[in-house]
């Protein structure tokens, strides 16, 4: 079976970086036509820079970086260096890329490649706020029934919100973005903070990437230390989520996860909920199902994944 094409959509974040080198890792199973950066965790010259130095790190200057949305398309920016620290990578010590951004913008970037592929060939992988896609489908609406399928990571359901006590932080930061997405008719997997705050980096799985030896693995050794210093305050959790790994864990080993296929909509106009994920996890409503939201995974055997292909860079 040929891999994967993948556009991975971004906003680095250790968490990003991580997902980035899983995918990389993973040349039979994963082929990346690109990397988009999108405004979010840190502001974008920030993100479009990470995108780069994690490509570098894993030692693939080959994968174009695109620049995309500096801002969602309604708000104001909110971003979170009070988790990821002021460069969104703070933790290991990584130097400045060489590489240079690709010429052109991510989003048309996104509408050109979903052209040129065969319809149901290419996967977006949304790891970020969801403006760069939302702007991609408002502007080339023929590309939609061009994506094989969305994987995301983004909302909550039993897990309520991690930037307001109702909304996870991708959604939150552009909900109008999110609501257009959720509402494309695009096939979509969801990996909410319900599935990602049960990756947890213990000492012990941190111990092991870090026992790899390699340099990708010591930075996200390193990348957990600095990283897991906030969830721990706030979760009293014994280590980090690993949000964003999960997105390239699933189109990996799928049966690592599992969810039901339900329907969920975006909290656009609420200021108490606003971005919240509202998922009819029970069914009680008769709105049509447009999401396989996810509800569980092994978690061992997604370390054991995890472990397994940073050996491999």
């Amino acid at each position: 079976m040929s891999p994967r094409k993948i556009i991975i959509d971004t906003d680095p974040g250790q968490d990003d970086a991580v997902a980035i080198l899983l995918a990389l890792a993973s040349p039979e199973e994963i082929d990346v036509l690109g990397i988009t950066a999108v405004a979010g965790n840190v502001p974008l010259a920030l993100t479009a820079k990470n995108a780069r130095i994690v490509c570098e790190l894993a030692g693939r200057t080959d994968i174009p970086v695109y620049a995309g949305c500096d801002a969602p398309l309604r708000r104001r920016l909110v971003t979170a260096e009070h988790v990821h620290g002021k460069t969104g990578l703070d933790g290991p010590s990584l130097p400045d890329p060489h590489m240079a951004l690709a010429d052109g913008h991510a989003v048309d970037f996104i509408i050109r490649t979903l052209r040129e592929h065969p319809a149901g060939k290419v996967t977006l992988c949304p790891l970020g706020p969801l403006t760069n896609i939302a702007r991609a489908f408002q502007d080339a609406p023929d590309i939609i029934g061009r994506v094989d399928e969305i994987v995301l990571m983004g909302g909550a359901y039993f897990e309520v919100g991690n930037i307001t006590p109702a909304a996870e932080f991708n959604i939150y930061v552009d909900p109008e973005a999110a609501e257009i997405v959720f509402r494309s008719g695009a096939s979509i997997t969801v990996m909410p903070l319900d599935v990602t705050h049960k990756a947890l980096v213990t000492p012990e799985r941190n111990d092991a990437f870090r026992a790899i030896g390699t340099r990708p693995a010591i930075a996200v050794a390193e990348m957990t230390d600095f990283f897991e210093r906030f969830d721990k305050e706030k979760y009293g959790s014994p280590g980090a989520p690993l949000h964003d790994p999960c997105v390239t864990a699933y189109l990996i080993e799928p049966g690592l996860f599992s969810g039901r296929h339900i329907n969920v909509e975006i909290e656009t106009g609420s200021d108490l909920t606003l971005g919240m994920t509202v998922a009819d996890w029970w069914g009680v409503t008769d709105r049509p199902a447009n999401a396989h939201f996810m509800g569980d995974l092994d978690a061992d055997g997604f370390f054991a994944l995890l472990t397994k292909r940073l050996a491999w860079l």
